[in-house]
C-alpha cells in the first residue's frame, strides 16, 4: 500500500507540477520530460533570428557564424537552427525521458542483470540438491533451538529457514523469498494463535529482514551492470552492516521474548563471527588508501570464488546424490539457472516502473526542490553533499524493496557507481527485505 502511494503521488505530483509550470510560463517545454536524454541542453526558449538583428550587431554576426556549435555564454546556449529560429538552451536535464528510461532499463540494467541472477540461482540449486543445505541445517540445530524455543528439534522449519538465510548469506534476494514463505507456513502449523504471529515467527522475521549477508549478489549485479570499475567493492561494508543489523535484531527480539542467548551456541556463533569482522577490519584499518582498495577488492573477489569453489567441489564429492535423483551436476546448475531467470523477469515490470517514475519526478524539478530542502537541513550539521544525495535511499529502504532498489539505480547512473553516493546508495540497499515484504511473509503463511 505504502509503494503504491508513493509511486502513484510522486507521478501525480511531479505532472501537475510540470503542467502548472508549463501554464504560468516558467517552463517552455516539457517535451524532454517524455523524449528527451540525461544531460541533453534544456530547451528554454526559441527567438526568430531577426529578433536579433536590431539589436547586437557583433552578437548577430558571430551568431550567423557559428554553426552548429552556437554561442556559449555561461549555461545559456545560443544555436541558430536551418528554420531561421534561434534555440536558446540552458542547463542539462537531469535524467532520461519516458521512452529513453524504458529503453535504457531494459538494454543496460536488466540484460546484463538476468545473466548474473541466472548464474548465482544455479549454484544456490546445487547447495539444495546435493543435501548441502540438509547438512548445514543439523549443523545449526544447535544454534536455532535456542533462538527459536518454541519449536521442536528436527521442526521441518529448520531446513526451510536455513535455505533462506543461505540465500540472504549469498545476496539472492528473491531467491530467499520462497523459502521463507515455506518456513513460515511451517511454523504457522505450530502456531495456536493463526491470527497472531508466533514468537518463532517474529524472530525468523526480524533476522530475515535484517538479513545477513556474506555476498550482496543483487548488488554487485547492479552495480557490473552500471560499470562499476570494482563492483564487489561493497562486499565488506554489506557484510558488516548486515551483521550489526543481525545483531540488534536477534538481541531486541529476545528481550521482548526472554529468550536467554547467554548459552554457547549463541555466544560461539556472534563471538566467531564478531571476531572474524573485528580483525578485518583491524588489518583494513592499518592499510594505506591504495593499499586498502587493493586487499577490499581481492577479498570481496576471493571469497566470491572461494565459495563457487566450495559449491562445485561439494557437488562434485556427493555426485552420486545427483545420479540417485535421475540428474547430474550440471543439468542441477542449469535448472536453478532457470529460475534466476525466471526471477529477472518478475524484476523488470517494477524496475521499468519504478525508474519511469523517478525519470519524471527528476525532470519535473520537484526532486531536487525536496533535496535541496534536504540539504539545507543537513548543511547545518556539516554533512557531506554525496552522502544527502544518498539519503532518499535509506529513507525507502524501510517500507520497499522496490522503491529503493529504484533510487539506488538511480543514483548510480546520476552520480556514477564508484561515486560516494552511489556506493552509500548500494549499502543502504544491501538489507536484504523490507518491512512490507516481511509482514506479507506472515500474511502468506495464513492463506
Amino acid at each position: 500500500m505504502i509503494l503504491s502511494r508513493f509511486w502513484s503521488f510522486i507521478i501525480a505530483g511531479s505532472i501537475i507540477y510540470l503542467l502548472v509550470m508549463l501554464s504560468t510560463g516558467r517552463l517552455y517545454t516539457i517535451g524532454q520530460v517524455v523524449n528527451g536524454k540525461q544531460n541533453d541542453p534544456v530547451l528554454v526558449a526559441e527567438m526568430p533570428v531577426k529578433d536579433f538583428q536590431t539589436g547586437d550587431t557583433a552578437f548577430y554576426s558571430a551568431l550567423l557564424q557559428s554553426g552548429s556549435t552556437g554561442i556559449q555564454q555561461g549555461d545559456t546556449l545560443y544555436l541558430l537552427n536551418e528554420s531561421g529560429t534561434v534555440q536558446v538552451t540552458s542547463g542539462k536535464q537531469p535524467a532520461d525521458g519516458i521512452f529513453m528510461t524504458c529503453k535504457n532499463t531494459l538494454l543496460d540494467i536488466w540484460l546484463p542483470l538476468i545473466g548474473y541472477l541466472t548464474f548465482f540461482c544455479g549454484l544456490l540449486n546445487l547447495l539444495s540438491a546435493s543435501n548441502a543445505l540438509d547438512k548445514l541445517a543439523r549443523f545449526m540445530t544447535p544454534l536455532f533451538v535456542k533462538i527459536f524455543p518454541e519449536l521442536p528439534k528436527g521442526h521441518p522449519a529448520y531446513g526451510f529457514m536455513t535455505m533462506n538465510f543461505a540465500a540472504n548469506f549469498l545476496g539472492l534476494d528473491n531467491a530467499a523469498t520462497p523459502f521463507g514463505l515455506k518456513a513460515m507456513e511451517s511454523m504457522q502449523e505450530e502456531n495456536k494463535n493463526k491470527e497472531v504471529a508466533s514468537n518463532s515467527q517474529i524472530m525468523f522475521l526480524c533476522l530475515h529482514a535484517a538479513g545477513l549477508t556474506l555476498i550482496p549478489t543483487s548488488i554487485i549485479g547492479y552495480r557490473a551492470a552500471q560499470h562499476a570499475a570494482n563492483p564487489s567493492d561493497i562486499m565488506l561494508p554489506c557484510i558488516i552492516t548486515s551483521f550489526v543489523g543481525t545483531i540488534a535484531a536477534l538481541i531486541f527480539v529476545s528481550i521482548k521474548q526472554r529468550i536467554n542467548l547467554l548459552n554457547g551456541a549463541v555466544i560461539f556463533f556472534i563471538t566467531g563471527v564478531s571476531a572474524i569482522i573485528g580483525l578485518l577490519l583491524i588489518y583494513i584499518t592499518k592499510l594505506g588508501g591504495i593499499e586498502k582498495m587493493h586487499f577490499t577488492g581481492n577479498l570481496s573477489n576471493a571469497v566470491l570464488l572461494f565459495i563457487i569453489l566450495a559449491i562445485v567441489l561439494y557437488s562434485l564429492l556427493n555426485e552420486k546424490v545427483f545420479k540417485l535423483n535421475q540428474t547430474n551436476i550440471f543439468d542441477s546448475f542449469v535448472t536453478g539457472a532457470k529460475d534466476g531467470f525466471t526471477t529477472a523477469v518478475r524484476v523488470l515490470p517494477y524496475m521499468i516502473a519504478m525508474l519511469v517514475a523517478l525519470s519524471i519526478f527528476r525532470n519535473s524539478g520537484l526532486m531536487e526542490i525536496v533535496m535541496k530542502g534536504i540539504r539545507a537541513t543537513m548543511s547545518i550539521f556539516n554533512v557531506d553533499p554525496q552522502i544527502t544525495n544518498a539519503i532518499p535511499v535509506a529513507l525507502m529502504r524501510p517500507f520497499s524493496a522496490g522503491g529503493s532498489r529504484g533510487f539506488m539505480l538511480d543514483a548510480m547512473k546520476t552520480y556514477g557507481p564508484d561515486s560516494l553516493t552511489g556506493q552509500l546508495s548500494c549499502l543502504f540497499r544491501c538489507r536484504r527485505d523490507d518491512f512490507l515484504c516481511s509482514r506479507s511473509l506472515f500474511w502468506f503463511s495464513k492463506c
